[in-house]
């Protein structure tokens, strides 16, 4: 077992040029400081298509496949010739701590537009391009349609098309298919573009020795082609319109729990199908990334289901879920021989039959620092010396205020003076992130994760995500120069010294002669 640190940092934080975070330059910029920090893992969040109508939430991503087009790069784009410079230096935006989507989105899809109408004319010919196609048909071609359909019909979600495309009539579809060949071209192309840079990231990031973790929600979003395309799969009426929601009950984060809204899975249906599609998902993003944090993991024991008509999560039921029966699926698919390479999110009301079924598949857990200090937490896989080996422990997560916001703004005094117990008097708010990085470093748990916002001290302006709270969420970023390689080397250096004193090198952990350890040539 290795011990490793992470930085947690969507893609859309990056500082690039273009008003939004993306796969290019910015990306391996910040990949360079993490190598120089000892940093082995980039925590990322999911990088599905998103847009206004769902608040521009990554966890309400339009496929469960396809790639953000938001997120691609201009600068590679004007790399293969297909944008001109001075296009480029039309669409930047000058620097800003928050994400203007509208805008960003505006200027990204004009400049898509512009570098296909360049690419088209060799599309015929490009041998890359038809083999993405080939090897990702289980899904390109259904997004690229639906996405075509959705535009043609003023963006109209799926359900509330004609009666025959809504259905999938077969003479909807071949009308659709000719009428709109072009837009459906379109998309492919983004698509293959996404994936292009993005495994070009991957290669640059695994060259420097790290790992980049994705992150999957267990749920899709009703309005997308995983739907519509598989709608036997989950629970809706004939029209397509759900009849139960997901969600989860009243918990720390909200007094009325979630309503998230999504449909839920018919896993009867999945189960009948061998979990098909469900694999195909997952073996899709171990594809992707070096391991995926599986969003909402209790949902596979058990999950919250709301009567649609519901406006609150309240009145909603446990339900059980077969993710015992999907697990050992995947595990056959990827060949039995090697563990999966899931974090489960284990967050929130936790029960047995949640920890037997990660046990069980031998999955790392989290272990959240900020809820390790209220009543009663000693007693709480979050507190300090509860976390296990096979875990990952944060200071907090994408949900969670930034550790100083929570400090300024959420613990009350008894919790302060718990948390002094571990980590000696705190007077000063701006030293806290470094003594809960502190505390996560020296965590039994062999992952460690810090939100770049806390790496950088930030306050709760600094916060990402207010769990239920539908809109001005998932818009904080970097500037330039934070976080760099070479505009912030002191901070680099700093973090650099706790993974050596902290052993969180990437080193397998050493069980048996440590004299002999001790004696092999330093690597500094």
């Amino acid at each position: 077992m290795k011990r490793t640190s992470g930085i947690l940092l969507p893609i859309t934080a990056l500082p690039a040029r273009f008003g939004v975070g993306d796969i290019g330059p910015s990306a391996e910029r910040f990949a360079g400081f993490l190598d120089r920090a000892g940093v082995r893992q980039w925590q990322i969040l999911p990088i599905a298509p998103t847009s206004s109508f769902v608040g521009d939430s990554p966890y309400a991503g339009h496929s469960a496949f396809g790639g953000d087009p938001l997120l691609i790069s201009p600068e590679r784009l004007h790399e293969e010739g297909l944008l001109t410079t001075s296009e480029l230096d039309r669409a930047a935006c000058p620097p800003a701590r928050r994400v203007d989507y509208p805008e960003a989105r505006t200027r990204k899809a004009a400049l898509l537009r512009r570098a296909f109408d360049r690419a088209e004319p060799s599309l015929t010919h490009d041998t890359d391009f038809h083999a993405f196609l080939t090897v990702n048909a289980h899904w390109i071609n259904d997004l690229a349609f639906f996405l075509a359909c959705k535009e043609a019909h003023n963006g109209a979600a799926w359900y509330d098309w004609p009666t025959p495309l809504r259905d999938r009539h077969d003479s909807a579809l071949r009308e659709h298919g000719t009428r709109l060949a072009r837009e459906i071209l379109f998309h492919k192309f983004c698509q293959h573009r996404f994936f292009k840079q993005w495994g070009r990231l991957r290669s640059h990031i695994n060259d420097l020795g790290i790992d980049l973790v994705g992150d999957v929600p267990i749920y899709v979003t009703h309005d997308s082609p995983d739907v519509w395309c598989h709608r036997r799969l989950f629970k809706l009426d004939p029209q397509g319109h759900r009849t139960v929601v997901a969600g989860v009950p009243p918990d720390y984060f909200s007094k009325t729990g979630q309503r998230w809204g999504n449909p839920v899975f018919d896993w009867q249906a999945n189960k009948e199908t061998d979990f098909s599609w469900w694999c195909a998902r997952l073996l899709h993003h171990f594809g992707l990334h070096s391991q995926i944090r599986l969003d909402h993991f209790r949902g596979f024991a058990a999950y919250w289901e709301i009567p649609a008509s519901e406006r609150t999560a309240s009145n909603g039921r446990w339900m059980p879920g077969l993710g015992r029966d999907l697990l050992h699926t995947l595990q056959r698919r990827t060949g039995g021989d090697q563990e999966l390479p899931i974090l489960a999110e284990n967050l929130g009301i936790i029960t047995p039959d949640v920890e037997a079924l990660r046990r069980e598949f031998h999955l790392p857990g989290m272990h959240v620092l900020q809820f390790g200090f209220g009543p009663g937490a000693e007693r709480t896989p979050n507190a300090p010396f509860r976390h296990e080996p096979l875990g990952a422990v944060y200071t907090g997560t994408h949900d969670n205020n930034t550790t100083r916001g929570w400090f300024e703004t959420e613990l009350d005094s008894k919790a302060k003076t718990r948390l002094e117990r571990f980590t000696g008097p705190l007077p000063d708010p701006a030293g806290v992130p470094r003594a809960l990085i502190r505390l996560a470093m020296a965590s039994p748990a062999s992952q460690a994760f810090i939100p770049a916002q806390d790496l950088l001290g930030l306050g709760t302006d600094g916060r990402l995500n207010i769990p239920g709270r539908s809109t001005g969420n998932w818009s904080w970023r970097l500037l330039p120069g934070e976080l760099h390689p070479l505009d912030s080397p002191a901070l680099a250096d700093e973090l650099a010294e706790l993974n050596e004193f902290y052993g969180r090198t990437g080193d397998d952990l050493l069980y048996g002669d440590y004299e002999e350890h001790l004696r092999a040539p330093s690597r500094g």
